[in-house]
């Protein structure tokens, strides 16, 4: 993990679930400054009176607005750029509110990190931006591209701008988990779109070890993913089942609009200039210019990779598996400790 003494460490987007349990994994990590950033005063309101601590600043603004983005730049070394409308629904009923927020925002946030002088940018994808079929996934894929853009041009000593790319967070919010929590409390049947549909796992925790890494290790335009295990959301839903040892019928309700049955985090192509790094990926960037022939009348004589990494091929969890994993989050743990 990189070290964070004595450095000034900005957020966006820091009232969200990622946000949140970052700020709490770096209060023993000697930071000199923590600045929340997001256009929400009520999250920031709450998240004030939980941490109760002077050196987490809170800023009201918006990424879509580049004097506020500005203004909360200064000074700062590291930037872990999560700010981003994250739910499929929303995305696909207002793409353009989409794009204002995880493009043109991201490259306000970029942009203003470049000129002064941020030494890392950090900025969080999502698997939905490989081979994207909704909104979400297409503004996202546009967000990589935006990073990976402004970092062509950047010569070393500059800033270093790098991405994490990672499948479903357990328990962030909006997530399926805490709905399935919800339904259960309320004796309602838990609803799944698809039983055989398959999502990648990742505890909050290993999620913030991602980020961690991609700040220490990243070069520019990397994208890094964690070698991740997935299940299926019918197992997902019976193992909350037996955690709870609840009554509630799993009820399929049908895939929504723009919802995969299996979703990849890195394609075959990305593959072929990746780099296995133990429990992460580095995926390079690609590194063409503008000048194609190499690629139009010479072709790339590298080895073809066959496969995506999806959560169809990866390591696939059973129920009995996945029991295992949520029993060691501390959601769970403090939801059973309500229910006694």
């Amino acid at each position: 993990m990189a070290d964070f003494k004595g450095k000034t460490i900005l957020i966006t987007g820091g009232t969200g679930s990622f946000g949140g349990y970052f700020a709490n994994y770096l209060l023993d990590k000697d930071f000199k400054e923590i600045r929340v950033f997001s256009r929400d005063e009520l999250k920031q309101e709450e998240m004030r009176l939980k941490f109760q601590n002077s050196t987490i600043k809170f800023h009201i603004g918006d990424v879509r607005d580049r004097d506020s983005v500005d203004d909360v730049m200064e000074g700062v070394d590291y930037v872990f750029h999560a700010a981003a409308l994250k739910q499929v629904p929303t995305c696909e009923f207002f793409p353009m509110q989409a794009t204002q927020t995880n493009v043109i925002g991201t490259q306000n946030v970029i942009n203003s990190a470049i000129s002064h002088g941020v030494s890392r940018v950090v900025s969080l994808s999502t698997d939905k931006a490989v081979y994207p079929v909704n909104a979400l996934g297409i503004t996202k894929a546009l967000m990589e591209k935006v990073v990976q853009s402004a970092s062509r041009k950047l010569s070393e000593g500059k800033t270093v701008l790098s991405l994490v790319r990672y499948g479903n967070v357990l328990f962030s919010r909006g997530s399926v988990i805490p709905l399935f929590l919800k339904q259960m409390r309320e004796k309602k049947p838990l609803t799944v779109t698809e039983p055989e549909m398959t999502r990648f796992l990742l505890p909050l925790k290993e999620a913030i070890h991602l980020v961690g890494f991609a700040l220490k290790n990243g070069q520019q335009g990397d994208i890094f993913v964690r070698n991740a295990p997935s299940a299926t959301i019918g197992d997902l839903a019976q193992a909350l089942k037996n955690i709870f040892s609840s009554d509630s019928e799993i009820k399929t309700i049908g895939m929504r609009h723009g919802e995969k049955l299996h979703e990849t985090l890195a394609s075959k192509d990305e593959l072929l200039r990746s780099e296995d790094m133990g429990d992460y990926l580095r995926l390079s960037m690609d590194n063409r210019d503008l000048n194609y022939n190499k690629y139009l009348s010479e072709g790339d004589k590298k080895v073809v990779q066959t496969e995506d990494y999806t959560s169809q091929n990866t390591t696939r969890l059973t129920a009995k598996e996945v029991e295992e994993m949520l029993l060691a989050q501390p959601e769970i743990s403090a939801e059973l400790k309500n229910q006694k």
